[in-house]
């Protein structure tokens, strides 16, 4: 995790670990499902291979993905079990959604919930989550302004599944900072027709990735004030 060490006064902070899930297929749904001429799980993977590079030329990032392979099952709670082994500062959940609407959401734990006996995450997790989320968000939302609608920062359980469960099992699993976000809606022509173009996949990615250096900056100056506190 960030944490950092001091050295002649200076916070040394060492990479920021974050752990990419290209969403789908998972135990709920294998997003194989076309939207206008789209797969929710094609361009989830697109996407991520392409947040990953550019976070490699961004630098100061240690990365990992939840799966191998764009069609590659893996089950919520293992895609959690993932992040949580790597020790991640972020868990980043990648998805795209299927409402009439256009824009991108992103959706964090703001509340406990339960899944398969688990109650999850702990409230040090959410208040972790909050905070990234609103950075992460702040800085994806000026990338894409005049681009795609801004659907907000929503709790988890807003989303389908964390309304019946309280929290996303992704979520309720996790042990580290945690979000989703909905990139667009494929179900929304718009949003399709856009998402569709190359160009626009590498603007998503860089978009995500700037969340990814904001939520960074975060967790870093949350270190140094409690540094400083010390």
């Amino acid at each position: 995790m960030v944490i950092g060490v001091v050295l002649a006064g200076l916070l040394l902070a060492p990479d920021f670990r974050v752990c990419i899930d290209p969403g789908h297929p998972s135990e709920l749904n294998d997003g194989f499902g076309v939207s206008n001429g789209l797969t929710e799980t094609a361009v989830n993977w697109k996407v991520s291979v392409l947040l990953k590079k550019q976070l490699e030329r961004m630098g100061g990032f240690a990365i990992t993905f939840t799966k191998s392979s764009e069609k590659q099952l893996v089950k919520n709670r293992e895609r959690a079990e993932i992040a949580n082994r790597f020790n991640a500062d972020l868990f980043l959940r990648i998805h795209a959604d299927a409402v009439p609407q256009s824009g991108f959401t992103i959706f964090y734990p703001k509340a406990q919930g339960k899944a398969q006996g688990k109650v999850g995450p702990s409230r040090q997790v959410i208040e972790r989550s909050g905070r990234l989320a609103a950075a992460f968000h702040a800085a994806m939302a000026a990338e894409l302004k005049g681009v795609l609608p801004d659907r907000g920062v929503k709790g988890d359980i807003e989303s389908n599944i964390g309304s019946k469960q309280g929290a996303l099992t992704g979520s309720i699993f996790s042990t580290v900072p945690v979000m989703l976000v909905e990139m667009c809606s494929l179900t929304n022509k718009h949003d399709a027709d856009w998402i569709r173009q190359p160009v626009n996949q590498q603007k998503m990615a860089l978009a995500l990735a700037k969340g990814c250096a904001a939520a960074r900056d975060a967790a870093i100056s949350r270190a140094t004030q409690r540094l400083g506190g010390r």
